[in-house]
C-alpha cells in the first residue's frame, strides 16, 4: 500500500495539546483551528492558516478573547467543536483544558491550585473575518465548557452540550437569548461510573427542512430537540444499539457507547450519515421513515482484514463530507506489524483516549458510486506517525489537514499538518 507523506507546521504555540473538532476551512480560502491548552492560566490559541502562501497567523488566546486574563481563574483552555460561518463571520465556543483528577478520572476542577477561582465556564463566540474583531456573545450555565456544537445558518440558532453534567443549549442569534433545555443523559461524564454516569454525544446534526436538531444517548437513543416546541424527546425506533457496532457498557467511561461519533446531514437523500466511533462502521439514518442502515466498514483496510476495532477508544472525529459534497473524507487507524505480529495495546482505559499504537489512513467514500478508497497510511518526512488525530478540513485545492502529535525541539506539542490532496495525480 503505497505511503502518504504530510506536511508539517508549527505554529508557534510551544504549549499545543491535543484538539477536538476545532478545524474548519472558511470562505477566504483560509483554514482556522485552535491549539489547546492544559495551562491552568494560559488559554488556547485560535490561529488562522493561509494555504496559498503556508502563513500561520496567531488570531488570539482564547481566555483574553472572552476578557478573563489576569481573572486568576481557570482559563479557556480549548475549544471543542467546528467553526460555523455565516456573513463572514464565524462562530464557535470555548471549553476547559484544564482537569482535576477525581476517583480516577479527569473531572472539572473542585480544589484548583494557587488560590485560582473555579473554570468560569465556556463562552459562545463570533469572529468577524473582515474586522477581525470578536464579540462574546453568551457564556454558558453553571461554569460548564461547550463540547458539542451545530449552527442551523439559515435560521440563524445555534445549538449544544455542555461538559460535564451536559445540559442541552440554544442560542437565538437574532434575539441573543440563551435557553438552558436542561440534561439530556442522567448526569452525563459528571456522574458516578456504574451509575448516572453517560458518556456525552460530540456531534450534533441539523434537519434544515425543519430546523430539528438530532443528537444521541450513549444507551443507543436518538432525540431530536424541535426549536418551535422548545422540547427534546428521544425516539422509540429506531436505536443506535445494533450488533455490528458492538457492546458497551454504557454507563461506563472509557468508551462512547452506542453514540455516534461523528454525523452531518446529506441532502440529496435527506439522511443523516454518521460513523459510530470504535468499530468504524458508516451508517445512514433516515428521519422521514425512522429508519437506521449499515452502509460500510469505513476503517482502514488493514482494520478489515484484521476485524480489530479502533485504538482510539472513542473512535475518531477526523469524518467530513469533501467540497464536492459527495465524497466522504475520513481519517482513521490502522493496526502496526512488527516481524508479523500486531502492536497490541490494553484491552480496557478508563477514558477516551488511545490504548495502544496504529497508523492513520485516509479513507474516502463516494456515495452515490459506493466506492471505497484506503489511500494508505501517512507518515512524516522523518519516518514518525501522526497520533492522537480528531479534526479533519480541506482546502479549495482538495489537500487534507488535522492536527497531530508531533515532535519540536525535543518536546511533543500538537500541530497543524497537510496531507497531499488523494485524487491529484
Amino acid at each position: 500500500m503505497k505511503k502518504i507523506i504530510a506536511k508539517k507546521y508549527y505554529s508557534g504555540f510551544p504549549l499545543a495539546h491535543d484538539t477536538y473538532n476545532a478545524l474548519s476551512s472558511a470562505s477566504d480560502g483560509c483554514l482556522y483551528y485552535v491549539l489547546s491548552s492544559e495551562d491552568i492560566e494560559i488559554g488556547g490559541y485560535l490561529c488562522k492558516f493561509n494555504p496559498e502562501n503556508e502563513e500561520i497567523t496567531i488570531i488570539g488566546d482564547l481566555t483574553e478573547i472572552c476578557g478573563e486574563k489576569g481573572n486568576h481563574t481557570i482559563g479557556q483552555g480549548k475549544s471543542h467543536v467546528l467553526f460555523y460561518e455565516k456573513d463572514k463571520s464565524l462562530y464557535f465556543g470555548t471549553h476547559v483544558g484544564y482537569y482535576e483528577m477525581i476517583d480516577g478520572m479527569e473531572r472539572l476542577p473542585a480544589n484548583p491550585p494557587n488560590n485560582f477561582g473555579l473554570y468560569p465556564g465556556g463562552h459562545l463566540l463570533e469572529y468577524n473575518m473582515i474586522t477581525g474583531q470578536f464579540k462574546d456573545l453568551a457564556m454558558l450555565p453553571y461554569g460548564e465548557g461547550l463540547l458539542t456544537m451545530v449552527m442551523d445558518i439559515d435560521r440563524s440558532q445555534i445549538y449544544g452540550i455542555t461538559w460535564p453534567t451536559g445540559h442541552l443549549i440554544h442560542y437565538e442569534l437574532n434575539t441573543g437569548t440563551l435557553k438552558d433545555l436542561g440534561t439530556i443523559s442522567a448526569k452525563g461524564e459528571a456522574g458516578i461510573p456504574g451509575d448516572d454516569f453517560r458518556v456525552l454525544c460530540r456531534s450534533m446534526v441539523v434537519d434544515p427542512r425543519n430546523g430539528n436538531v438530532y443528537f444521541t444517548r450513549s444507551n443507543g437513543d436518538i432525540l431530536y430537540y424541535h426549536p418551535e416546541q422548545e422540547t427534546f424527546s428521544h425516539l422509540e425506533a429506531p436505536t443506535m444499539q445494533l450488533d455490528y457496532f458492538g457492546q458497551y457498557d454504557y454507563k461506563q467511561p472509557g468508551n462512547m457507547g452506542y453514540n455516534w461519533r461523528k454525523a452531518f446531514w446529506y441532502s440529496p437523500e435527506n439522511a443523516i450519515y454518521g460513523v459510530h466511533g470504535n468499530s468504524g462502521y458508516l451508517f445512514k439514518y433516515s428521519p422521514d421513515d425512522q429508519k437506521i442502515e449499515i452502509v460500510e466498514r469505513l476503517t482502514s483496510i488493514p482494520s478489515r482484514r484484521s476485524g480489530i476495532f479502533d485504538q482510539f477508544s472513542y473512535g475518531y472525529l477526523g469524518f467530513v463530507l469533501g467540497p464536492d459534497q459527495e465524497t466522504i473524507y475520513y481519517l482513521t487507524g490502522g493496526p502496526i506489524y512488527e516481524d508479523g505480529q500486531r502492536l497490541k495495546g490494553e484491552d480496557k482505559i478508563a477514558k477516551g483516549g488511545a490504548k495502544g499504537l496504529e497508523n492513520l489512513h485516509l479513507i474516502t467514500y463516494h456515495i452515490p458510486s459506493e466506492k471505497y478508497i484506503d489511500h494508505g497510511p501517512i507518515f512524516y518526512t522523518d519516518g514518525g506517525i501522526p497520533i492522537y488525530v480528531n479534526s479533519i478540513a480541506l482546502d479549495q485545492e482538495g489537500a487534507v489537514y488535522t492536527l497531530a502529535r508531533m515532535q519540536h525541539e525535543g518536546k511533543e506539542i500538537e500541530d497543524l499538518i497537510r496531507i497531499p490532496n488523494p485524487f491529484k495525480k
